[in-house]
């Protein structure tokens, strides 16, 4: 069995899965790219994480995309993309939870685990996603 289906499975099988749409986003990330050079945990990381809502998607999507249009082969322009969303999301006296959504996503590229800021005033909404990713994290690691 590929990695893609184990990866699947085990997701499913812990319920990390929001619902339905998010499982078939996921797939279709996992089936479009698994295969690219620049595809690695990290990445399937993100796209569980971005697999979330239709918004993060699209985002994900474009993303991959532009990575394949320029035989990337390795994900430094997503990181790099993913500094930039994280920017623009400082512009209000509050972070918002996109903020630390791309921050997890950078440190999944990254390799490193991801603390949430004590301090962080984040709507649970976000609190409950960058859980579950965390948690979706750890299982994409052990398959």
């Amino acid at each position: 069995m590929e990695f893609k289906e184990r990866c699947i499975r085990a997701l499913e099988e812990q319920k990390l899965f929001r619902d339905s749409g998010h499982m078939t986003r996921f797939k279709e990330l996992l089936d479009c790219y698994s295969g690219y050079p620049f595809f690695g945990r990290g990445l399937c990381k993100c796209m569980y994480l971005s697999a979330w809502d239709e918004e993060h998607f699209a985002v994900m999507l474009g993303i991959l995309t532009e990575l394949a249009l320029l035989k990337e082969r390795g994900t430094e322009e997503m990181r790099r993309q993913g500094e930039d969303l994280a920017k623009e999301q400082l512009k209000g006296e509050q972070l918002s939870g996109d903020f630390y959504i791309y921050e997890l996503s950078n440190a999944f590229l990254d390799g490193r685990r991801y603390q949430l800021p004590k301090d962080a005033r984040i709507e649970p909404e976000f609190a409950h996603i960058i859980g579950k990713a965390q948690e979706a994290a750890d299982i994409i690691d052990g398959i």
